[in-house]
């Protein structure tokens, strides 16, 4: 957490420092237009601000903000630092600013020794756990990377600590602090204790009854508690699957936290969480001695039954059930075939019953891509005589849109890459079902998603106008310099195609109301100012692709024109070596060259359909140089990372 040497900068590293973190107060702001929506503040929101020194700045922000992000997180209130001013500003309710302060005093006190908890630490949000001393090093991992990673899972802030004065160094045991809500505070206990259990067998045996009893009743329902299932030593490895992926789909599917200490299994939740997550275990363990069917189906809630033609049933389940699996993985379910015996051996042209256990959006985001695979092994089974539908419920439901043969290549593109775009982007559940667009969600995400779809359908007839967002709260808007659009776009698009996917956001060029251009970065995920995702992260990408630009045209290295005439001079000192083939993100333009395949995660792409669709200096691109166009041929060469091809002529070199 943070860093852990003391920062002793020259007065030019405190300048870059100054100008590449956080801003002072004055121009914390960014400099473009994000139209974001208000919650409701509590009644009790106020601000407190604390005065820190300079190296417990460098704690409180970590490596890229990240241990700011986790205090913010976990406190649930707004933080900011003020490195210039060396002032820490906390937003929130009370309760959120007197934890967001403890976990601040918390982190600084990590600086210069052992942090010490006193009885007025706990405001209802911290466990204390015994770690067995021989275990302290296994479960802190390599300079803290172990709790780290269990901090990012849960949600949790944890560091070992002393009580009153005693941290208990060189006796048996030391106390391990973990601050967050309930559920984030057991899932990261448990995960510990699992990994304590592997290093000192027989410890859970000791504290079993303080574990299980833990927070019994304490969350909102009153229900909260522990359940417990002793496996044989070869139910275990099962139980647990291939790299722990059968235990993430049962705790993912029910909802119940589901982590396995020694031989134990454990199940933390509400009543109906945990219930459901030993029916779920009782089932996986059942289908061992022959078909599982779930009596009463029809009245359950965590339930979705598809019938699926037997002749598609060995290409939904893949190979060794990896189909399946994966999108078990992918949306957070329990799927298997549900028969009951003397239904089995049914003849050719029958079909059998699927059952997908889990949340409401997760069922139907691994229905709709069940739909999508059988689709395309037997068109016409889901789509004969379908029609479009909009419906207007504001809570989870589902629309339906119609494509043309064209489009649907164009909004599929390359591997699904602009389907999954769109999906990530509107936050809703995106599938393609023979020529039909499913779009599941909230009103709000599928009325965006729907938007986005028509967008991208207009960008291929040209200009799209976006005359007002100020009212929406899914847009950030960047006015980019007329000198720096080409170069923040990319070749056709390809930059652009390439920030989206990191930051799951949809983005284009679109005109206003006066007909001016400037970039819309669309997402429903509004990001943080140093997390990975969302659209403060994509807002970060272009504004240093701008200052990158500008740099460049200020005089800082080689011009376009001295550029690409040595990339030319070693493309054809290369011309008679040949290499892989060269790479760009999957613009919407060219999804238009290839047919459509609608289940594109079922399979994978035979290797004949890899298209060398490298944008480099080829063809007429050369007659472009000699003409003075440098610029769009050079486009293509600019933004590869090392070791990416550039094509000239059919022929491949090296960056």
């Amino acid at each position: 957490m943070g860093r852990s040497d003391s920062r002793k900068r020259s007065p030019s590293r405190g300048k870059d420092r100054d100008r590449d973190r956080s801003r002072s107060r004055k121009d914390s702001r960014s400099p473009s237009r994000d139209a974001k929506g208000k919650k409701e503040k509590p009644s009790d929101y106020g601000v407190d601000t604390i005065k820190i020194s300079d190296d417990d700045a460098a704690f409180i922000l970590g490596k890229g903000g990240k241990t700011k992000d986790k205090i913010s997180r976990v406190s649930e209130a707004e933080i900011e630092l003020f490195e210039r001013d060396l002032v820490l500003e906390i937003r929130g309710s009370k309760l959120q600013r007197r934890r967001a302060k403890k976990y601040c005093e918390g982190v600084m006190a990590q600086r210069t020794g052992p942090v010490s908890i006193t009885e007025d630490y706990d405001d209802g949000d911290l466990t204390m756990i015994l770690i067995p001393q021989e275990a302290v090093g296994f479960v802190t991992g390599r300079a803290g990377n172990f709790l780290r990673s269990i901090e990012e899972e849960w949600g949790t802030l944890m560091f070992f600590c002393e009580v009153d004065g005693n941290r208990g160094r060189g006796k048996d045991f030391e106390k391990l602090a973990i601050f967050g809500s309930i559920r984030g505070r057991r899932g990261a206990e448990l995960k510990v204790l699992s990994a304590v259990e592997t290093k000192v067998p027989g410890f859970y045996d000791k504290i079993r009854d303080e574990v299980n009893g833990r927070d019994k009743g304490k969350d909102e329902t009153g229900t909260w508690g522990t359940d417990t299932m002793t496996f044989q030593d070869d139910e275990l490895s099962y139980a647990l699957g291939k790299q722990g992926g059968t235990r993430k789909k049962l705790e993912r599917s029910s909802a119940a936290i589901v982590q396995y200490v020694g031989s134990v299994a454990l199940f933390s939740g509400i009543k109906a969480e945990r219930k459901r997550a030993r029916e779920y275990m009782k089932w996986l363990f059942a289908q061992l001695e022959g078909p599982v069917y779930v009596d009463d189906w029809e009245d359950r809630d965590d339930i979705t039954v598809m019938e699926i033609p037997s002749d598609c049933i060995g290409y939904i389940t893949g190979n060794r059930r990896a189909t399946l699996g994966a999108m078990e993985e992918e949306w957070g379910t329990l799927m298997f075939f549900m028969n009951k015996a003397e239904d089995k051996a049914r003849g050719r042209g029958g079909s059998e019953k699927l059952a997908i256990f889990g949340s409401e959006r997760a069922r139907r985001g691994s229905e709709l891509k069940v739909m999508s695979g059988v689709e395309t092994k037997s068109p016409g089974f889901f789509t004969r005589g379908i029609k479009e539908k909009i419906t207007d419920r504001r809570g989870f439901d589902t629309d339906r849109l119609i494509f043309r043969d064209d489009e649907l290549s164009y909004a599929l593109g390359k591997e699904g890459n602009t389907r999954k775009k769109l999906e990530l982007a509107s936050g809703a559940i995106l599938q393609y079902v023979g020529h039909a667009a499913f779009i599941a969600g909230t009103q709000k995400e599928r009325d965006r998603c729907r938007e986005f779809i028509n967008w991208l359908l207009q960008q291929r007839r040209g200009s799209v106008t976006i005359a007002d967002v100020s009212r929406r709260d899914d847009v950030t808007e960047v006015h980019v310099p007329e000198n720096c659009k080409g170069w923040v776009t990319g070749n056709r698009g390809s930059e652009l195609r390439r920030m989206e996917q990191e930051t799951g956001t949809y983005m284009f060029m679109a005109l206003d109301a006066r007909g001016e251009e400037r970039l819309l970065i669309f997402g429903a995920n509004a990001g943080t100012k140093s997390g990975d995702g969302g659209r403060m992260h994509a807002e970060r990408l272009i504004n240093d692709m701008i200052q990158e630009k500008l740099r460049g045209d200020g005089g800082g290295g080689r011009g376009r024109s001295e550029a690409v005439a040595g990339v030319v001079a070693q493309a054809r000192g290369a011309a008679r070596h040949h290499g892989g083939a060269a790479h760009h993100p999957m613009t919407e333009d060219e999804a238009e060259e290839g047919p459509a395949v609608a289940a594109d995660a079922l399979t994978p792409a035979p290797a004949h359909a890899v298209v060398e669709d490298g944008e480099g200096l080829k063809g007429d691109s050369l007659a472009a140089l000699a003409a003075g166009r440098e610029q769009s041929a050079f486009a293509s060469h600019r933004g590869r990372r090392p070791g990416e091809g550039l094509c000239l002529r059919g022929e491949h070199m090296r960056l």
